[in-house]
């Protein structure tokens, strides 16, 4: 049986009940280490799990899965993945590739981002198609994010945004030469984040638009969530620049169109409640 394990968004101890036992039983454990990561490192997680973990880091999981399905055809294995088991393509594949093989899964689900940004008070309901924000490169600098976000808007519905990161990502000059050689890991900032959107909302007016997103379009950007050192700010776009939020895993919300009640609650993690509240309130219904 091969076990797809949701770990929720904190700790060790966010495991479900259902996934803790299925861990125990598994005589292989993996860890999904490049799609999220948690607040604690792999040996807390031995520890309270009482199993030794093996990391599986994108290559090994995209080139390597039929090994790991194939100790699923003989025992059970364990897969596990921070937040829920279907917050990324990757582990719909893993599903589709046991299917083939005719190897029997079980999926425990978890909290992930996707509905946790819910502690922030703006209804789950009212967001429309999530986006991912990629790092810039000097050469390389996607904007059609950014064509999704301002579609949302122009829908009423708020857009919740994944932040890049990086994880055994190799230089162009390492991958070239085939050294396996890796690049420190980089989690993308809520700050990072809004300098893009700035950056292509400058871009977007040099050719003649008028971007529905604005530098005064309330935001709200989150760090940690689910961890005991949870932070959440809203403020103006041009806020989320230089706000501090500490260390990863951050994600950022743009604003549609809010409810009072959405609104009183952003109020509690204002920036700035004046400049707040003058703007958000163009913006309720």
């Amino acid at each position: 049986m091969l076990y797809l394990v949701g770990l929720g968004l904190g700790d060790a101890k966010d495991i479900t009940v259902k996934g803790l036992e299925a861990v125990r039983r598994c005589r292989r454990v993996y860890l999904e280490a490049y799609t999220s990561v948690l607040t604690v490192g792999k040996e807390a997680l031995e520890e309270f799990y009482g199993k030794e973990l093996i990391l599986a880091d994108r290559e090994m999981v995209e080139q390597e899965a039929d090994s790991l399905l194939k100790e699923a055809d003989v025992c059970d294995v364990a897969f596990l993945v921070v937040g829920d088991p279907f917050g990324a393509t990757t582990h719909s594949d893993l599903v589709l590739r046991a299917v083939k093989l005719g190897i029997p899964y079980k999926v425990i689900h978890n909290a992930s981002i996707m509905n946790a940004v819910g502690c922030c008070g703006l209804q789950l309901y009212s967001f429309g198609e999530t986006v991912s924000i990629v790092f810039w490169t000097d050469t390389w600098k996607p904007e059609s994010f950014f064509d999704k976000i301002e579609k949302n808007r122009q829908s009423g519905m708020h857009t919740l945004c994944l932040l890049d990161i990086k994880v055994k990502e190799q230089s162009l000059e390492n991958l070239m030469k085939g050294r396996k050689i890796y690049e420190p890991p980089r989690y993308m900032s809520v700050n990072q984040a809004a300098e893009q959107l700035l950056a292509i909302i400058q871009n977007r007016r040099l050719q003649g638009e008028k971007p529905e997103t604005t530098e005064n379009t309330i935001c709200v950007g989150l760090a940690r969530v689910g961890a005991p050192d949870e932070k959440i700010a809203a403020g103006t776009l041009q806020q989320m620049s230089s706000v501090e939020l500490g260390g990863p895993l951050h994600s950022l919300i743009v604003t549609g169109t809010m409810h009072p009640l959405e609104l009183e609650m952003l109020k509690l993690f204002s920036v700035d409640s004046s400049s707040f509240e003058n703007n958000a309130c163009q913006r309720t219904t």
